[in-house]
């Protein structure tokens, strides 16, 4: 019976044993896996991230807003009377001359009215020649022969105003452009205000655009602007302004500004959305790439890679932010150039955490800081 207990007991020991063993084996295993992301680079150890350098670029001042495209010329085509239209003489989207004829409208009357006239004129020549012959002979007074002249003169008159009420049945083009879309046929009732189309000179286009008015100090007629369409992504338009208003709006405090950009191909439609950004001036700061820097409310921060007696470490660090160009953010504090910060993956990176810099130091990566030229980038936008 002893011996049955004693195996009994040696056996639980055993396995409890063999239970411990094999935890502390599964702890040991853990360790071993996450200590490859500890330590320095020395150590080959710690979470594995990207380099930047922290390097100079240029930013551009920019004033950006949103202006509306128009014509250099925009006119709505219609009639001053209700008529019927008898001949359509343009086709939708033909550019035509200054004068072109484009609809003529029912004239009956107006034609009737010019034969009138001119039979009256008709007359009005016979009865002038023979009274000036007989005045001329002595015959008959020299005032019936005057007479005679100014009902000629009337008669002209009013064969000039018939003809030009007949002008006006037929519409023409007030000044050169391209037509727009229109519905009316021949036969089609046209009233005074109705359009019949649209008339629009866009070789040049014009943006009108609202500039609060602490910028009117710098805005000045031939100052040179940049505009982006929806339309055609990041390709830029360039143009400058032409005009600012005379007046400020009270209640926005803003000052309309014109611009005029150049229009070849006719690609600026009228009513286009235009983001046009004004530039102010140029000036260099430090710069990170986009991807290195986290934003948390109003704030930003970094992460700087620095060097210690066990490796490198991550440092958070607050920094205030400008302008953002072409993938880089302007630093306007908290790092210096030549400065070496975590170029991506903030999200795994707690602060003082151990990392290793990808590649041999880093090299590959530091180019993110860059001292390539910068393209214009944005500051001081304007709403």
């Amino acid at each position: 019976m002893i011996k049955r207990h004693f195996f009994l007991v040696a056996a639980a020991v055993l396995l409890g044993l063999m239970i411990v063993a094999v935890v502390l084996r599964m702890a040991f295993a853990g360790d071993e896996k996450s200590g490859g992301g500890r330590g320095g680079p020395g150590g080959g150890r710690g979470q594995t991230v990207s380099e930047a350098v922290i390097g100079a670029r240029s930013f551009t001042d920019e004033i950006r807003v949103l202006g509306v495209a128009r014509g250099r010329r925009s006119v709505n085509i219609t009639s001053s009377t209700s008529e019927l239209i008898t001949r359509v003489l343009f086709t939708d989207g033909q550019r035509v001359a200054a004068g072109a004829p484009l609809v003529e409208l029912q004239a009956r009357e107006e034609d009737a009215g010019i034969i009138e006239a001119r039979a009256q004129v008709a007359q009005a020549e016979r009865q002038f020649d023979r009274y000036k012959t007989l005045a001329d002979r002595g015959i008959a007074p020299r005032v019936t022969a005057e007479d005679a002249e100014t009902a000629l003169a009337t008669a002209r008159a009013s064969l000039s105003a018939a003809q030009a009420r007949r002008g006006d049945r037929l519409i023409r083009a007030p000044f050169a452009g391209v037509l727009g879309l229109s519905s009316v046929t021949a036969g089609t009732l046209v009233n005074p205000g109705g359009v019949i189309t649209t008339l629009d000179d866009i070789d040049v286009v014009r943006v009108d655009f609202p500039v609060p008015e602490r910028y009117l100090g710098v805005l000045r007629a031939g100052t040179p602007i940049r505009a982006t369409i929806d339309a055609y992504g990041n390709e830029v338009f360039g143009g400058r302004i032409a005009l600012i208003d005379t007046r400020i709006n009270e209640q926005t405090r803003a000052v309309t500004a014109r611009a005029e950009i150049p229009n070849p191909g006719a690609r600026i439609r009228p009513g286009m959305a235009v983001r046009v950004a004004v530039q102010q001036g140029q000036r260099t700061a430090p710069a990170a790439p986009e991807a290195a820097v986290q934003y948390e409310g109003d704030g930003a921060f970094v992460y700087r890679i620095a060097r210690g007696d066990r490796g490198s470490t991550a440092q958070r660090v607050e920094v205030e932010t400008g302008s953002v160009e072409s993938g880089f953010v302007e630093i306007l504090s908290g790092l210096n150039v030549g400065d070496r910060i975590v170029g991506s993956g903030l999200n795994r990176i707690q602060p003082g955490a151990p990392v290793r810099v990808a590649g041999q130091g880093g090299g590959q990566a530091a180019g993110l800081g860059g001292h390539r030229p910068a393209a214009p980038a944005a500051r001081g936008a304007a709403q």
